[in-house]
């Protein structure tokens, strides 16, 4: 469904990435692992447009989006929730919720997508009318998957979502992932700092260390080497 070759790019002079390839499958999770600073969410926002790639290519449903703009990539069905939050603080959880709703395609289907948000997130429903500012780290984190899931993705990519929740919230987060796949159908590209809840709910597994690809393979590949797990998973 996504396919990244021999991606670089970075920030000024700054390289980040060193031509990292790497590919997701329809209805399936990928996990991209690796300790922090080594260039995974920079890899997130240059897919999603939002760095510009300096050079190697990106192909959507094997149309070649490598330097479209990300409102397109938007309408295409790919959805990013970044690190952190990114809330309208002063307005409620409903108004967050329908800002995703806002191309054409998922305007058309806003009641239908909202009633799938309230489904994966019940607590949300419950919220509508409550400022997003007032919610727990938890359900503001629910609110930011949310919105992202308004805009009718076909794959969604989460950016640290369990970052700074409790152990139990991040079982809720991974649960909600696994729904996602196997509910909705969704083709999910995650980046987790919690390495152990990651290999569990992926399907297929890249390290990244230094801006490169070090290893992949399946999730018990991974967990049966040692080696990997040590030099760059810290586990």
């Amino acid at each position: 469904m996504l396919r990244v070759k021999d991606l670089e790019s970075g920030y000024g002079p700054m390289q980040v990435l060193w031509k990292p390839s790497l590919q997701t499958k329809k209805g399936a999770i990928t996990s991209l692992l690796g300790p922090n600073g080594v260039g995974k969410s920079t890899f997130l926002s240059t897919v999603f447009g939002s760095v510009k790639p300096w050079g190697g290519s990106i192909y959507y449903e094997e149309k070649d989006v490598t330097y479209m703009p990300t409102h397109k990539k938007v309408e295409m069905g790919l959805a990013l929730v970044p690190e952190g939050k990114h809330l309208f603080p002063e307005m409620n959880v409903y108004e967050n919720l329908v800002m995703g709703a806002y191309v054409k395609k998922a305007s058309r289907h806003r009641e239908e997508s909202l009633a799938l948000v309230y489904s994966l997130f019940p607590v949300l429903k419950e919220r509508s009318g409550q400022l997003a500012g007032s919610l727990s780290g938890g359900e503001q984190q629910m609110v930011t998957v949310g919105r992202a899931l308004m805009t009718k993705p076909q794959l969604i990519m989460l950016d640290e979502p369990s970052q700074g929740l409790a152990p139990l919230l991040v079982q809720e987060v991974f649960r909600t992932i696994q729904k996602m796949k196997e509910e909705i159908g969704l083709t999910v590209l995650l980046i987790e700092q919690n390495a152990d809840a990651s290999l569990s709910a992926a399907d297929f597994v890249y390290i990244m260390h230094e801006g490169r690809i070090k290893a992949k393979g399946s999730p018990e590949e991974i967990k049966g080497s040692p080696e990997i797990r040590e030099a760059y998973l810290g586990i």
